[in-house]
């Protein structure tokens, strides 16, 4: 109970080393792979979930963004796997911290900003004034639209780091009331004990929700800019 309420969110060392990039390089181990020709219910659904999740994204993009399909599906399972593992007791969650997310959001929002600047500069221009602006109101919607584009891949970060690090917590507390309730009313332990049964399979959904709306807000930017 005297537990700092923060500590899950600091990222651990081994040996005072940052064990982060082998936490960051576990999940892919995780996803099953085949070597035969027929494969089993297992790999069978993974790839049907695949194949949907990224028809599901793709079918808006053209031909030059339907070459960005592997890394955002890559994108969207990453992130899932890395939520979901964050769930289990004693883990460390990589998605709660704000470096780690900026440090996603913000290659693939310049790469898909500067691909619209590469390919169609007219149409990114005029991304900045919209048609019909009164000629006194054009500096402002500039700046504004200005400022717009360049937090995108800061509200694209803290939106996951805060969706999962409100989920944690809420855990840990309830969790925590469940301890202290257990010795003193049994009644009330149980219930709260069944909140946090149902607060784990919301957390679940806000785990996958969370890495398609990611992933679906930077194939969104991408469509603007091809």
């Amino acid at each position: 109970m005297n537990e700092n309420l923060f500590a899950s969110f600091i990222a651990p060392t081994i040996l005072g080393l940052p064990a982060a990039v082998l936490i960051i390089l576990f999940p892919p181990l995780l996803i099953p792979t085949s070597k035969y020709l027929i494969n089993n219910r297992l790999i069978t659904t993974q790839q049907w979930l695949i194949k949907l999740t990224s028809k599901q994204m793709m079918t808006m993009h053209n031909t030059k963004g339907r070459t960005w399909s592997l890394m955002l599906v890559s994108l969207i399972i990453f992130i899932a796997t890395t939520n979901l593992l964050g769930l289990l007791p004693h883990s460390f969650t990589p998605t709660t911290q704000l470096s780690m997310n900026l440090a996603m959001a913000i290659p693939l929002w310049a790469g898909a900003v500067i691909m619209g600047f590469r390919s169609k500069i007219k149409n990114a221009l005029a991304h900045f004034l919209p048609q019909g602006t009164p000629t006194p109101l054009i500096p402002m919607l500039v700046i504004i639209e200005t400022i717009s584009l360049l937090i995108q891949p800061m509200a694209l970060a803290v939106r996951l780091t805060a969706n999962v690090t409100a989920g944690h917590l809420l855990m840990h507390l309830i969790g925590s009331a469940t301890l202290a309730m257990s010795t003193i009313n049994l009644p009330s332990t149980l219930i709260i004990f069944t909140i946090l049964i149902l607060l784990t399979i919301l957390e679940i959904a806000v785990a996958l929700i969370q890495a398609y709306v990611f992933t679906l807000l930077v194939s969104l930017y991408l469509h603007d800019n091809t």
